[in-house]
């Protein structure tokens, strides 16, 4: 598995181990806990379940959905633009599939935000919200509960598998904060494209029974019911290590879980398809977790910190990009789950206009691109718009705040609703509770 690091020698392995510190260490001691939230008209859902493909270190405008090819050579870069499916809408060379398919999707070019370093930009995006204090770029913070782990919360699952699942580990800012452990999301570390993928925990080990596995979970239950557990002090982690238990209980002996990870059992042309990597093979198991009624699943897909070597490095990357998204909502749409099904393609910012002198770009918050497909979105759409150097968005300019209480509205979470801390601190789940018009159909 490819281990792709941003501009600050961050990892997958160093999401994975802040995965582990979501479930265990944010408000521990007030774990779980939740006083409720406030009364309010939640919005019809046009979807029931979001794919979000984060594209860790921040990807290219230019080279993507906003090229500018009547820019200065030192600006538009390499790339030349190509024509879409639909008239007047131009992307990047190398998205090819993603241009013949253009009527499928829309693309918003107009959200800008103040938070330049990895750290902030990404809580900003994955939450709506912005730090409240300075983060640093290599920080993992989190002041507010993820778009995934407010999904879990509003949308709880009933078969068997977690509301919130993360591949191949937790974004930095995709926990759930004081929403608590419960709403951490289940992270699947494991390389679907192996032949021997296997999730953890969610398949006995070979040399256990059934009849011994319910067993030892009859006995720790009986455990449970002596007068020291049973009467927990407020917090007490006990309580939530008991949730993960009967998660884990609940896993193994679930047949639906048991279907959503069987990517085996996919046609090989399918699989082709999707691409024969661990990107896309993500992406094939994460439309299995959406037709097993899984609310929300992020791809965490790093290696878009270009600071070096751009338009290399893109001519390897973006064709098996384009590819991955591409079948992905092809593939929804022939099976009837597009429009109940949220695709959103995004990073934490975009890219500086000037290319560097070692040929890549710099971190820009004033100009992004991101893709937004299904959930009763029109397709073929540009909404808002850069200059013409792509310097910064200047028509229908857009917010985080805009972003995420669009996702919230078309999943039928009321983007206003109010969250109260394990102290009782009211938090709006959005300060600007106002959707992005144009994609809510």
């Amino acid at each position: 598995m490819s281990r792709y690091r941003n501009c600050e020698g961050v990892s997958r392995r160093c999401c994975l181990k802040l995965g582990l510190g979501g479930l265990f260490g944010t408000g521990l001691v007030d774990t779980l806990r939740l006083a409720g939230q406030a009364s309010g008209t939640s919005p019809e859902p046009q979807a029931t379940s979001c794919i979000l493909v984060w594209l860790d270190g921040g990807p290219t405008h230019y080279e993507t959905f906003d090229p500018k090819p009547l820019a200065p050579t030192e600006i538009r870069g390499e790339f030349h633009p190509i024509e879409t499916k639909v008239p007047g809408i131009s992307f990047s060379e190398h998205l090819t599939r993603l241009a013949a398919i253009a009527d499928k999707f829309s693309v918003i070019r107009s959200i800008r935000h103040n938070q330049g370093n990895h750290g902030a930009g990404n809580h900003y995006m994955m939450t709506g919200a912005p730090p409240r204090i300075p983060v640093g770029c290599g920080s993992f913070v989190s002041f507010h509960p993820s778009l995934g782990s407010t999904t879990a919360y509003f949308r709880s699952q009933q078969n068997g598998l977690p509301s919130y699942f993360s591949m191949p580990a937790m974004t930095r800012s995709g926990g759930p904060n004081f929403l608590g452990a419960k709403y951490a999301p289940f992270v699947v570390p494991d390389d679907p494209n192996k032949d021997d993928f296997r999730v953890r925990d969610v398949s006995l080990p070979g040399e256990l029974e059934m009849s011994r596995f319910d067993h030892r979970r009859d006995l720790r239950a009986a455990i449970d019911r002596l007068p020291r557990i049973n009467e927990p002090v407020a917090g007490d982690p006990v309580v939530a290590l008991d949730g993960y238990y009967e998660q884990g209980y609940t896993l193994v002996s679930s047949p639906e879980a048991q279907a959503a990870f069987d990517i085996h059992q996919e046609d090989a042309k399918v699989r082709d398809a999707y691409g024969r990597n661990s990107f896309g093979q993500r992406a094939l198991l994460a439309r299995r977790l959406v037709e097993a009624g899984v609310p929300f699943i992020t791809l965490s897909e790093g290696g878009w910190d270009h600071h070096v070597s751009l338009f290399g490095a893109c001519r390897k990357r973006l064709p098996t990009f384009d590819q991955t998204i591409a079948t992905l909502i092809e593939d929804l749409d022939e099976r009837g789950r597009l429009d109940s099904t949220l695709v959103l393609v995004l990073g934490e910012f975009g890219r500086t206009p000037k290319i560097n002198v070692r040929g890549g770009r710099d971190h820009w918050s004033n100009a992004m691109s991101v893709l937004v497909a299904g959930g009763g979105t029109p397709g073929g759409q540009i909404i808002g718009a850069t200059d013409p150097q792509g310097y910064s968005a200047v028509d229908r300019v857009l917010s985080p705040e805009n972003f995420a209480s669009t996702v919230y509205s078309k999943l039928g979470i009321d983007p206003n609703a109010v969250l109260y801390t394990p102290l009782g601190r009211p938090t709006h789940l959005v300060s600007d509770p106002t959707p992005i018009a144009e994609l809510m159909g």
